[in-house]
């Protein structure tokens, strides 16, 4: 049987009392602090009401519910560059841009389209007019004036849409870029002849039903980036990137929008643009396809100015990230 110091008891009763005394009061200090930043969470400031500078990433809440979140990084009194990424994927398909033009001395945003990479996986409001609302949602929360938006794919619909029907009636916008985007319509149409017939939809559907894992590989290892041409090189890594962003979004929201990007038909916010345009695509583009797109929209847009790069694919600005950043910056600058 072993004895014990009762001198040890002591202290070591005396050690707990001790340590007990200081875990309540670090609760009582952080109790206060932690109640104060949930109701900054729960009531998120508005600029200029005494709000300061707004975190570099967050979310905002839009009118319906659904919680969109933002990247925005750089000087807050920079002009702003707004970047409108396209399906399936995330804000993180501009990780390219958004550091060079951070670099140069501009505020870079970006945001999630809901359903998409870290926003609110909603069931509803997968469509052009949502896609717009939202990220006018996101521009007014973070109040950015003279920005320039950019969108590619499913982005450059969307910034089409936002520009006519929130940007410019508000104020907002200096100018737009479109990239290998989906204006006017891709859909094939008594109206519109020359477009994709439904079975490439519906094969995108079956497609995302059977094994959405799988067709997200296949799309960037394949047509997306070119590297189903011969003698491309595929960079493993630009496609494992592709499919994390497409994994990390809901189903339900990549299911609904390629009837968005697919059917909207959206002429009428092409010829309600009036900012200068600057509209960007391959000549090989085997996913939106460029003499019914980019070379539509320069006809139909007031302001545009219009480039096809011979041999460059749907993800250029992946592919040929300095080619692309080099012309949107000194379009920018113009």
């Amino acid at each position: 049987m072993s004895i014990i110091d009762t001198n040890d008891i002591v202290s070591e009763s005396r050690r707990k009392v001790m340590v007990g005394a200081g875990a309540v009061a670090a609760v009582s200090v952080a109790m206060p602090l932690l109640a104060s930043e949930g109701a900054a969470q729960a009531a998120p400031s508005k600029p200029g009401h005494g709000a300061g500078r707004h975190p570099s990433s967050g979310t905002v809440l839009t009118k319906d519910g659904v919680e969109i979140f933002y990247k925005d990084w750089g000087p807050k009194d920079a002009q702003p560059i707004v970047f409108h990424h396209g399906w399936p994927l995330s804000s993180d398909d501009w990780d390219n841009q958004m550091l060079f033009f951070l670099h140069q001395g501009y505020r870079v945003v970006a945001h999630d389209r809901r359903g998409h990479g870290r926003s609110t996986q909603v069931d509803v409001g997968h469509d052009l007019d949502h896609y717009a609302a939202d990220a006018s949602a996101v521009a007014e929360y973070l109040d950015l004036k003279n920005a320039v938006h950019v969108g590619h794919s499913t982005g450059g619909g969307e910034v089409a849409r936002y520009v006519a029907r929130f940007g410019q009636p508000q104020g907002r916008v200096a100018k737009a870029v479109l990239i290998a985007a989906i204006p006017p319509l891709m859909l094939k149409t008594d109206a519109n002849p020359n477009g994709l017939p439904m079975s490439v939809f519906d094969g995108f559907r079956k497609a995302l039903l059977d094994n959405r894992s799988q067709f997200f590989l296949d799309v960037a290892s394949g047509p997306f980036y070119g590297y189903n041409r011969a003698g491309a090189t595929p960079s493993q890594g630009i496609i494992q990137n592709w499919w994390r962003q497409g994994m990390m979004g809901g189903t339900l929201a990549h299911y609904d929008g390629i009837k968005a990007f697919s059917e909207t038909d959206q002429t009428d916010d092409l010829k309600a643009i009036t900012v200068p345009t600057l509209v960007l695509a391959g000549d090989d583009d085997q996913v939106v396809p460029y003499k019914e797109a980019a070379e539509r929209q320069g006809k139909l847009i007031k302001n545009a100015t219009v480039k096809i790069y011979p041999g460059y694919p749907h993800g250029l600005m992946t592919t040929h990230a300095d080619v692309i950043n080099a012309d949107i910056l000194a379009f920018i600058k113009k």
